[in-house]
């Protein structure tokens, strides 16, 4: 117990603090803050978006290589959410911002960019006041840039008042004039081609219509013989003589004219007789007119043995 209240430690004679091992000392040396997102991000390993103002446990650590008119520059390091992949970026005290080092890209933001670019341009007037040679030199480059416009208005003024006593067909002369050989040579291949073209359709239309003629002279004819064939009729026979036995057949009755048959025949030149009228194809002989047969002459005897 006793020992460990001593205030003064024995050293040796031969003691040399020298030869003490040196602990190895990080001169970066890092802490570990809570802090905000400055800016919206993105991650670039898994494309998770970081909104500002998204709080993390970061680790702090001086740039050593960097600084702004003395004044120190701090690196943070912050996780993504999702996949955990690491995040750097920096402070920026000239512009009074942060930029993003690695690990995820900044998203675009218009008013940022649009104050760094007003400071940018007051700058640069700042220095170009300041500096008589550029004052001298801006001056120059303005007077230049108006004579330019100046010279590009009087040209548009010519242009108009040429185009407005311009008429169409010297417009289009100056524009086939300007044609080279080669356009030249096209369009003449060009029209040769259409002339042949409409030459070949010419020819074949005609050969359509001719043939069109044909089979309408074809259909005419064809259809002229199938009309001579259909009014074609066979005109009926002359009545026949009666044969001796024609006593024993008994007499039909006359049949009304309201009942016969109407048959009409087309005209002909002359090629087939005219038809019977139904009169003399009804007629029929009186049986005093016919010679008595054998068997009416045995009847007649059998009647005579009778009586």
């Amino acid at each position: 117990m006793a020992d460990r209240k001593v205030l003064n430690k024995y050293y040796p004679p031969d003691f040399d603090p020298t030869k003490l091992p040196r602990l190895r000392v990080n001169p970066v040396k890092t802490f570990v803050v809570r802090i905000m997102a400055p800016f919206n991000m993105r991650c670039k390993t898994c494309g998770e978006y970081i909104y500002k103002g998204k709080k993390f446990n970061s680790k702090k650590e001086d740039v050593l290589d960097m600084d702004y008119m003395g004044l120190k520059i701090f690196r943070f390091f912050i996780k993504c959410t999702r996949c955990l992949a690491e995040i750097s970026f920096r402070t920026d005290p000239e512009n009074t911002d942060y930029v993003c080092e690695q690990g995820a890209t900044r998203n675009f933001q218009a008013h940022d960019f649009a104050e760094q670019e007003e400071r940018r341009l007051a700058r640069m007037e700042k220095d170009d006041e300041a500096n008589p040679m550029k004052v001298l030199e801006k001056r120059t480059k303005d007077s230049k840039n108006e004579m330019d416009v100046i010279d590009a208005l009087e040209e548009l003024k010519d242009l108009n008042a040429r185009n407005a006593n311009a008429s169409i067909d010297t417009m289009l002369h100056e524009v086939t004039s300007k044609k080279t050989a080669e356009e030249l040579a096209d369009e003449e291949d060009a029209r040769v081609a259409r002339e042949m073209f409409e030459e070949k359709r010419k020819s074949v239309k005609r050969l359509a219509e001719e043939n069109t003629v044909e089979s309408d002279d074809v259909n005419v004819i064809s259809n002229f013989q199938l009309s001579e064939k259909k009014t074609k009729t066979v005109a009926p026979l002359p009545p026949t003589k009666k044969t001796k036995l024609s006593g024993l057949v008994a007499k039909k009755k006359k049949a009304k004219p309201s009942q016969m048959p109407s048959i009409e025949i087309p005209e002909t030149s002359g090629i087939y007789s005219e038809p019977a009228s139904s009169s003399e194809v009804q007629k029929t002989v009186a049986p005093s007119d016919i010679a008595p047969s054998g068997l009416s002459l045995v009847g007649a005897y059998s009647d005579s043995d009778s009586d």
